[in-house]
């Protein structure tokens, strides 16, 4: 859900801006002239008879890989009548100093706490494209079965690679772009409503090409030899199980979540690389008093036969989003800073409601959230890997409308400098 650091602002701008605009005469429209006061106006103009509320917001996003892109956005926030968001429609208009003009289309559905589904698509002038559809229900585990759908397209010319390895210089970054298409469907068994084992299967195209970033040396020239320049594809096929103790799915305070999978992609089955997978990922929340959670997340890939694997297919760290087997969250460096056959990577977090208040006939929440990142990659299954970490530190700033919706904007500091992201839902 990368990009949607305008809805965040949303989400920010109800609990910092509503009652702190009432304060002043000015943006108080019964202090207006009659001609702009939207009570006066006629019943289908007055946005309080609006079935939604619309709330137009500038936007600023700072991206280690991207740069800083500017725009504004229009969110239209649907709820129901117990005051919960139940639907989003938040279109964007946006710039960006390299990539040029360009928008983005979003609508974001929560029908329930057992079903959710969004549709996003965007372009920008040079080169980016994306579209990105999911859907998911039985997330509650309640039947006897769930699903997951996703479908994801994208031309993102902002990919940066560095080399193989844990100590990958920054000095040699390179640019390209990867241009990607890929069905995910996950089909869970809930043997109870805590305990899940589930097939993933996950069909994936895959076109190297030259970045848009000129001042930046092309991947093709800096690490000719490296395996994957050429794309490929494969058909990744996944087995997993998975026991979940958590109070919430979304916006979870209390017990928590242990995956393991193994997967493997063949030659003799569709895919141009064969390669084994096994991993393990854990998340535990820890409450302590009423309003402050302690959240944890730990992650362990291993890759035994991984050396005839494109370096798109292998672990990354780095980036806001920790992602099952494509990428683990380091949110003081760019997404995919460190590349190798397997990762470890452990994120903790305080998170703080520090303020709470009903704002547009929904329950907004402040969250502060400290947190400290830390983890490497490695390439035999063999080294220590709780040695040579990478460490983070860092504040976060969520606003969340329960009880589905959190935005984020995380700044962390690490080895290279400062990184800020954003976004929809939880990192991990």
């Amino acid at each position: 859900m990368k990009k949607l650091s305008a809805i965040m602002l949303v989400l920010m701008s109800w609990v910092l801006c509503v009652r702190t605009a009432r304060a002043f005469t000015l943006l108080n429209p019964d202090s207006w002239p009659g001609y702009l006061n939207p009570n006066t106006w006629p019943s289908t103009l007055n946005p309080h008879n609006w079935p939604f509320t619309l709330v137009p917001v500038p936007e600023i996003e700072s991206d280690p890989n991207s740069g800083v892109t500017y725009g504004v956005l229009a969110a239209m926030l649907f709820t129901d009548k117990q005051g919960e968001i139940n639907n989003i429609l938040a279109p964007d208009i946006i710039s960006n100093p390299t990539l040029g003009p360009g928008g983005t289309f979003r609508y974001l559905g929560y029908p329930s706490s057992d079903e959710q589904y969004y549709v996003i698509a965007g372009f920008e002038e040079k080169i980016a494209r994306h579209v990105d559809l999911d859907y998911a229900i039985g997330r509650t585990h309640q039947k006897n079965f769930s699903f997951e759908g996703h479908f994801f397209f994208e031309r993102d010319p902002t990919e940066r690679f560095f080399g193989i390895g844990n100590n990958s210089s920054e000095g040699n970054e390179s640019n390209y772009t990867t241009e990607q298409l890929f069905f995910e469907g996950t089909l869970g068994y809930n043997i109870t409503p805590r305990l899940q084992i589930a097939l993933f299967e996950r069909p994936r195209y895959v076109r190297i090409n030259n970045g848009a970033f000129e001042s930046i040396p092309s991947i093709n020239k800096q690490f000719p030899n490296i395996k994957g320049l050429n794309g490929g594809s494969e058909l990744l096929n996944q087995i997993q199980a998975s026991y979940d103790t958590r109070d919430s799915v979304d916006l979870p305070t209390d017990g928590g979540e242990e995956l393991i999978y193994a997967s493997i992609a063949d030659r003799r089955f569709l895919s141009s690389v064969s390669y084994t997978r096994f991993g393990a990922d854990i998340h535990r929340y820890f409450p302590i008093g009423r309003n402050i959670t302690l959240a944890t997340h730990g992650y362990l890939q291993y890759m035994p036969a991984g050396n005839e694997v494109p370096f798109w297919s292998m672990a990354r760290l780095g980036g806001e989003s920790s992602l099952l087997m494509n990428q683990q969250t380091l949110r003081g460096y760019g997404a995919g800073r460190f590349v190798d056959n397997n990762l470890f990577d452990v994120d903790v977090e305080v998170r703080s409601r520090v303020w709470q208040t009903d704002i547009f006939n929904t329950h907004g929440i402040l969250e502060l959230a400290p947190f400290f990142d830390m983890g490497r990659v490695f390439h035999n299954p063999g080294e220590d890997f709780v040695t040579d970490l990478h460490p983070v530190g860092g504040m976060g700033f969520r606003g969340i409308a329960e009880p589905f919706v959190v935005g984020y904007v995380d700044v962390g500091w690490g080895g290279e400098g400062a990184a800020v992201f954003s976004g929809i839902n939880y990192p991990f």
